[in-house]
């Protein structure tokens, strides 16, 4: 694992460009409803999302309607918050918490490094004959 931690943390300004920060919730928010594919869903966010996050429900809904053809609830949770210290996203869970999809930036992040490691190493160290599969 790649551990993407405290030491090496997001930079902070990335939820503050809103226009910017406004398309990410939405696609992170659909991307988790299409993973999720379930009717009635809860979104999770920091509290100072909150604002943002409604303001792109209507959209996200919109989208992931015309990409699954089912219909979804939504609720943002106004009670329990993600921290306040990760950069932002969501987090989408539905069946009182059973299943869950975590769309945070951080674990965006460190699913693209893990997804890199294999390019890197080969860029470094050169092609490895023994290695059968290219994931």
């Amino acid at each position: 694992s790649s551990g993407i931690n405290a030491e090496w943390p997001l930079r902070p300004g990335i939820s503050n460009d809103t226009a910017n920060y406004e398309m990410m919730l939405q696609g992170l928010i659909t991307q988790g409803l299409c993973q999720l594919l379930e009717p009635k869903v809860l979104i999770k966010c920091r509290q100072n999302d909150i604002k943002l996050v409604n303001k792109v429900l209507a959209k996200s809904k919109e989208q992931y309607v015309a990409l699954s053809k089912l219909d979804v609830e939504m609720k943002v949770d106004d009670r329990d918050f993600l921290p306040q210290d990760i950069a932002g996203g969501v987090e989408l869970s539905s069946r009182q918490g059973k299943l869950k999809v975590v769309n945070t930036l951080e674990v965006r992040l460190e699913q693209i490094v893990n997804q890199k490691v294999p390019e890197v190493r080969s860029k470094l160290y050169g092609h490895n004959p023994n290695r059968r599969f290219f994931d």
